[in-house]
Protein backbone atom coordinates (compact mmCIF):
# COMPACT_ATOMS: atom_id res chain seq x y z
CA UNK A 1 0.00 0.00 0.00
CA UNK A 2 1.54 3.39 -0.81
CA UNK A 3 0.89 7.03 1.18
CA UNK A 4 1.03 10.25 0.12
CA UNK A 5 2.89 12.28 2.37
CA UNK A 6 1.35 15.08 2.99
CA UNK A 7 1.84 18.55 4.71
CA UNK A 8 0.27 19.17 8.06
CA UNK A 9 1.07 22.77 9.00
CA UNK A 10 4.70 23.07 9.61
CA UNK A 11 4.97 19.07 9.48
CA UNK A 12 3.98 16.49 7.16
CA UNK A 13 1.95 13.81 7.90
CA UNK A 14 0.70 10.23 6.34
CA UNK A 15 -3.13 9.51 6.94
CA UNK A 16 -3.26 5.91 8.08
CA UNK A 17 -6.37 3.97 6.97
CA UNK A 18 -8.25 2.68 9.80
CA UNK A 19 -8.31 -0.84 8.93
CA UNK A 20 -4.51 -0.96 9.49
CA UNK A 21 -4.94 1.17 12.90
CA UNK A 22 -7.51 -2.12 13.82
CA UNK A 23 -5.02 -4.82 12.74
CA UNK A 24 -2.28 -3.04 14.97
CA UNK A 25 -4.20 -2.38 17.63
CA UNK A 26 -3.35 1.66 17.77
CA UNK A 27 -5.77 3.74 19.33
CA UNK A 28 -4.88 7.56 20.78
CA UNK A 29 -1.02 7.22 20.49
CA UNK A 30 1.35 5.08 19.15
CA UNK A 31 5.25 4.31 19.71
CA UNK A 32 7.47 5.21 17.05
CA UNK A 33 10.49 4.47 16.13
CA UNK A 34 12.93 3.38 13.26
CA UNK A 35 14.31 0.26 12.64
CA UNK A 36 16.53 -0.35 9.66
CA UNK A 37 15.13 2.67 8.00
CA UNK A 38 11.48 2.12 8.31
CA UNK A 39 8.94 3.85 10.62
CA UNK A 40 7.71 1.23 13.43
CA UNK A 41 4.57 2.38 14.90
CA UNK A 42 3.43 0.34 18.18
CA UNK A 43 0.94 0.27 20.55
CA UNK A 44 2.36 2.06 24.01
CA UNK A 45 2.80 -0.82 26.52
CA UNK A 46 0.26 -0.85 29.27
CA UNK A 47 2.90 -1.63 31.47
CA UNK A 48 5.79 0.86 31.07
CA UNK A 49 8.30 -1.41 33.26
CA UNK A 50 7.26 -4.79 32.00
CA UNK A 51 10.11 -6.86 31.09
CA UNK A 52 12.68 -5.19 33.22
CA UNK A 53 12.79 -7.82 35.43
CA UNK A 54 14.00 -10.03 32.67
CA UNK A 55 16.30 -7.55 31.12
CA UNK A 56 17.80 -7.33 35.26
CA UNK A 57 18.34 -11.07 35.42
CA UNK A 58 19.76 -10.98 31.87
CA UNK A 59 22.26 -8.40 32.49
CA UNK A 60 23.39 -9.99 35.50
CA UNK A 61 23.79 -13.52 33.68
CA UNK A 62 25.59 -11.46 31.68
CA UNK A 63 28.17 -10.08 34.36
CA UNK A 64 26.70 -6.53 33.44
CA UNK A 65 24.83 -5.51 37.03
CA UNK A 66 27.80 -3.72 38.60
CA UNK A 67 28.02 0.10 39.55
CA UNK A 68 28.02 2.90 37.30
CA UNK A 69 29.72 4.82 40.04
CA UNK A 70 32.48 3.22 42.41
CA UNK A 71 30.89 3.04 45.67
CA UNK A 72 32.60 5.85 47.72
CA UNK A 73 32.00 6.46 51.62
CA UNK A 74 31.89 9.67 53.48
CA UNK A 75 34.30 11.27 55.54
CA UNK A 76 33.88 9.73 58.67
CA UNK A 77 31.81 6.80 58.22
CA UNK A 78 34.27 4.39 59.69
CA UNK A 79 33.48 5.99 63.11
CA UNK A 80 29.68 5.28 63.17
CA UNK A 81 28.36 2.12 65.10
CA UNK A 82 25.53 0.68 63.28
Amino acid sequence: MKAVIRRIGNSQGIIIPKPLLAELGLKGEAEMTVENGALVLRPIAENPRAGWAEAAIALAEAGDDGLVWPEFANEGDEDLKW
